[in-house]
């Protein structure tokens, strides 16, 4: 490298370094680590293009945030508590440092500071998404809280949990590959740490990228196909039932969504001791092809009056496709699960949980009290799948659209 090649680069990483300056003095903390950065690493970082933050590259309306049009083989939910004495103004600049460095994550490109930058290179699919629980939205705009945005109605069979409940800010972090989501998440709680505490993190899988043909419904550990009914991304009805547009929600929301988040504990044990035909029943279709019990094929419409020679439903009112299909097709919801299967340490004989097992069950709608919340009300009233499954965990978050060029996510809430 030449001595004119050597000033230009220094000069790059320079400006590289001020801009970051910028963000990070303004929540009055210190840019630490970005001394150690590489040269290289740095020029690549600063002059990475820094257009469109969390802008999604699947989304045709290119209004929404990335990893809304699909789960990925990895994913960790992160639920941050605000300090105290972080304000409005901390808080935009928080956001900014993440839209920033999710941004060049996603591109494949290490942020500014990023000590291992060759972990950024393979970004295998990720994507980054931000969600604002009730706190946040009320340090910066009151105001403009939508109805929705606050802890669900109590259901009978919740069990739920503060540490796996709640929070002020959401970042989901999911991909392809378990190494580039763990380099990215520890990204992320490096920018959050000066500004929060980390209330709760809950990490889940789904079938490896590519293991089975494109467009198949994934499986929960039930042996269930998870997710039939789902609407597809970019449908007329996918973008009914999830986005909010200015009839459905604030301004500042349209483009966006809403996602709850449930922690749902599965006792596998028990299941085990049911025979083949009563979890059939139970959930209503086939466990080997996801076919209604009233079908032959997955995505068969199931027949809920069809009936037995002996005059009983085919399909128990009780079962779970049942409880869980409203009438009314605007009752609908576009699920986004990951499992988790964690093991339990100091147990034995017959009968004891040797996992701590389940769904992290996410879902997409534009409004939870009129979507999630009538399901949800149903499936307490009466659902046989519930003698296995007991939720631990409940979260709401406003999901903001994607920042435009030059802004940050949820950088509307923010405007006048």
């Amino acid at each position: 490298m030449t001595k004119r090649q050597r000033t230009d680069a220094a000069a790059q990483q320079n400006s590289g370094v001020r801009r970051r300056d910028v963000l990070v003095g303004a929540a009055g903390i210190g840019v630490g680590a970005v001394a150690t950065l590489g040269a290289a690493a740095a020029v690549q970082a600063a002059t990475a293009e820094p257009a469109e933050f969390g802008r999604s590259r699947t989304s045709t309306a290119g209004r929404h945030q990335a990893g809304l049009d699909r789960p990925r083989a990895h994913g960790v939910f992160i639920g941050v508590d605000l300090a105290p004495e972080v304000g409005r103004d901390r808080i935009r600049s928080l956001l900014k440092i993440l839209s920033d460095d999710a941004y060049r994550l996603m591109a494949g490109n290490p942020p500014v500071g990023d000590q291992e930058p060759s972990m950024a290179e393979a970004p295998a699919n990720l994507a980054i998404t931000f969600g604002f629980g009730p706190g946040l939205v009320d340090r910066v705009a009151p105001d403009r809280k939508p109805e929705w945005l606050a802890p669900l109605p109590k259901f009978s069979i919740d069990r739920l949990e503060d540490r796996w409940s709640h929070g002020d800010l959401l970042i989901l972090v999911a991909g392809d590959d378990p190494l580039t989501v763990a380099h990215a998440q520890r990204m992320m709680l490096k920018d959050v740490r000066a500004y929060s505490t980390i209330r709760w993190q809950q990490t889940g899988f789904r079938n490896a990228h590519q293991s089975l043909p494109e467009g198949t419904t994934q499986r929960n550990l039930f042996g269930q196909l998870d997710g039939t009914v789902n609407a597809a991304a970019d449908t007329d009805e996918y973008d009914r039932l999830v986005w909010i547009n200015d009839q459905t929600g604030p301004k500042w929301l349209v483009g966006g969504t809403s996602f709850v988040l449930r922690r749902i504990h599965m006792n596998l044990e028990t299941w085990d001791e049911v025979d083949l035909p009563g979890r059939e029943a139970s959930i209503g279709r086939r466990l080997d092809t996801g076919a209604p019990l009233t079908g032959v094929n997955e995505h068969d419409e199931p027949d809920f009056n069809a009936r037995t020679s002996v005059g009983f439903t085919v399909i128990n009112p009780m079962s779970h496709v049942r409880r869980a299909r409203p009438d009314d097709p605007n009752i609908r919801i576009v699920r986004h699960t990951y499992n988790y299967d964690h093991p339990v340490s100091g147990v034995g004989g017959m009968g004891a949980e040797v996992s701590d097992s389940g769904l992290l069950f996410g879902s997409l709608q534009a409004d939870p009290l009129k979507q999630f919340v009538p399901i949800q009300q149903r499936l307490d009233e009466g659902d046989l799948l519930n003698t296995w499954t007991v939720p631990v965990g409940s979260a709401v978050f406003a999901i903001p659209p994607a920042a435009s060029a030059g802004g940050f996510i949820g950088d509307t809430l923010f405007e006048a």
